[in-house]
């Protein structure tokens, strides 16, 4: 551990949030003089501190002990670097337009990479009213179900829950070209072009 790298993000991470050292440490139950020894790099906050610590300043406690926040490169946010990750414990869904340090039930969550849909196992796809109507004959059940479905294009989602022991299907209006993609709870995501 960077004792300076770790007291000069401290540091920054109070000066951004606009805090004094004795705001902080009112906050910690501790003495100012602490913070002031930890941003000097001549300490580090004890393991039990670094919880409340990281929640005081709204990061996370690894990017602490790292003493660097790892800022994503600007790419204009296009939808078609979408990332999709789906916690294995709980279901939770999340998106991100770049890749991103993301954690549920505990457990950090790598993002899930797409493969192009195999002929014959692509969604049914049919036009109805202006709008696409989207089905699926794959099974439905509590193991093995497709959890969710989203088209993408340029700079748009569409997505749609699913369920087990429901039919598979979603009607969403045409638009433009995009990727069609869905999340088997067994084989994972897969994805096809409209």
């Amino acid at each position: 551990m960077d004792y300076q790298k770790i007291g000069v993000l401290i540091y920054e991470l109070r000066k951004e949030k606009n805090m004094t050292q004795k705001q902080v440490a009112q906050l910690m139950n501790i003495s100012d003089k602490t913070i002031s020894k930890w941003e000097r790099g001549l300490g580090c906050p004890d393991v039990s501190l670094l919880p409340e610590l990281a929640t005081i300043f709204g990061v996370s406690v690894d990017h602490l002990l790292a003493g660097e926040l790892k800022i994503n490169e600007q790419i204009g946010g296009n939808m078609r670097n979408l990332k999709f990750y789906e916690c294995p414990q709980c279901g939770n869904l999340m998106t991100a337009t770049a890749e991103a340090s993301l954690s549920c039930c505990g457990k950090t969550l790598q993002s899930l990479v797409p493969k192009k849909v195999e002929a014959g196992h692509e969604l049914n796809i049919e036009e109805i009213d202006g709008e696409l109507y989207v089905t699926s004959n794959h099974e439905m059940t509590k193991e093995h179900y497709i959890t969710f479905t989203a088209f993408v294009t340029g700079d748009t989602i569409l997505m749609s829950k699913q369920y087990p022991e429901w039919h598979m299907q979603f009607r969403f209006q045409k638009r433009k070209h995009g990727k069609l993609y869905f999340y088997c709870k067994k084989h994972g995501l897969f994805y096809q072009v409209i």
